[in-house]
């Protein structure tokens, strides 16, 4: 069997599986359309395997590195799922009140990539919240297949209410100065911009490659947005000309980045569509835009 490298993979195939995890294509299908790729001694197998995510081997910030305080907590979200189990991580010598961070996860629940990103922020200075939508489900189960499984179940209205409590929840903690942002991926990408239209005193918005919110809606949307996007990302750039036709039409304070070559989820360093380059230059700009909006 031949040892598969990511300048190998046709961008097809990248395509493929962004269908399958967006849940556009069920299992069956994928493995199906997936064997036109498997050649040259490689298997659907081992093609499958190699675009599904490695956690084990990507983790920057462990769970217990002994810089952070990083406990799990429940908050209260009454018009979400009740009471919604979340990641809180802030750094264990802090000398004074620090800005929040609540991290939302793509649409499999709180996996151990969003859980490093949480980390990762808190290690920068914040102290973070990573809430886990599908609690009201018995929580993350452990993959991503299930998971997807698990969150096309839930009304992503009522998602979107977890994470505004969870932005409550966050702004009323004794260790918090009172401003908090919000950073979020694919789909958490879409509840960033939907937090900034519904949070009237959000500080930032961060969305990595999110769907938009309706332009109708783009009036109500005070905190100054950061926005990530992928330039092979042609499903979810489809709505980035009339997003930002709106917030320049409302003189809304925005900064666009779009990432040329690199695939929708290119911040996750656990699948093959991580892009190394963008991810740390968009992780950068995100944490100097945080730095300036919460402290």
């Amino acid at each position: 069997m031949n040892e598969i490298k990511k300048e190998d993979i046709k961008q097809e195939v990248f395509d493929l599986y962004d269908d399958y995890a967006h849940n556009r294509i069920e299992r069956r299908e994928f493995m199906q359309k997936l064997s036109a790729y498997a050649v040259g001694g490689v298997t659907v197998a081992s093609l499958s395997s190699f675009l599904m995510p490695a956690y084990s081997s990507a983790i920057q910030v462990m769970p217990d590195d002994p810089r952070l305080k990083s406990e799990y907590v429940y908050y209260e979200s009454p018009k979400g799922g009740g009471k919604i189990k979340a990641l809180l991580s802030m750094p264990i010598d802090a000398k004074q009140k620090l800005g929040g961070i609540v991290v939302v996860h793509e649409n499999r629940g709180l996996n151990p990539y969003i859980e490093d990103v949480a980390r990762r922020a808190a290690l920068a200075g914040f102290i973070t919240l990573a809430p886990d939508a599908l609690t009201p489900l018995g929580g993350y189960p452990g993959n991503d297949d299930q998971g997807r499984e698990m969150q096309s179940k839930l009304d992503r209205n009522k998602i979107l209410e977890d994470f505004i409590a969870a932005y409550d929840y966050l702004k009323g903690l004794k260790d918090c100065n009172g401003k908090v942002g919000v950073v979020g991926f694919c789909f958490g990408g879409w509840v960033a911009n939907m937090m900034a239209v519904r949070i009237s005193d959000l500080s930032a918005a961060v969305p990595f490659y999110g769907g938009q919110p309706a332009s109708e809606d783009v009036p109500k949307i005070k905190a100054p947005l950061l926005l990530h996007y992928a330039g092979l990302d042609t499903r979810v750039n489809e709505g980035w000309p009339a997003y930002e036709l709106a917030l320049k039409e409302q003189k809304k304070d925005y900064t666009v980045y779009m990432y040329p070559g690199v695939n929708h989820g290119f911040h996750n360093d656990t699948t093959p569509r991580y892009d190394k380059p963008a991810a740390e230059l968009a992780w950068t700009r995100t944490i100097d835009f945080f730095n300036e909006k919460l402290k």
